[in-house]
């Protein structure tokens, strides 16, 4: 993937991220995006209160990866590299 292709992908999940963030941020949380890889696998960081909630597989699933498929439908996987789910 080329950095432009890529730059154009990051910008869409990042926007994809904002219709989430709200809710995340009412509980003290955020997301962000740390890689898009050439199988087009997006890597995301949880922060602050997300980082250790017990909900944050429910919000992966209900949430942060239903909104980026649905944005970006050639994303394939979303994977948290923090959290309480990857120990």
């Amino acid at each position: 993937m080329l950095d432009s292709e890529k730059k154009v992908l990051l910008a869409r999940v990042d926007k994809a991220l904002d219709t989430v963030r709200p809710h995340l941020k009412v509980d003290g949380g955020n997301v962000e995006v740390v890689d898009i890889s050439d199988d087009m696998m997006v890597s995301i960081k949880w922060l602050g209160n997300c980082e250790f909630c017990s909900m944050s597989a429910m919000t992966m699933r209900a949430g942060i990866k239903e909104a980026i498929i649905q944005q970006v439908p050639e994303i394939k996987e979303v994977i948290p590299v923090n959290g309480v789910a990857v120990a």
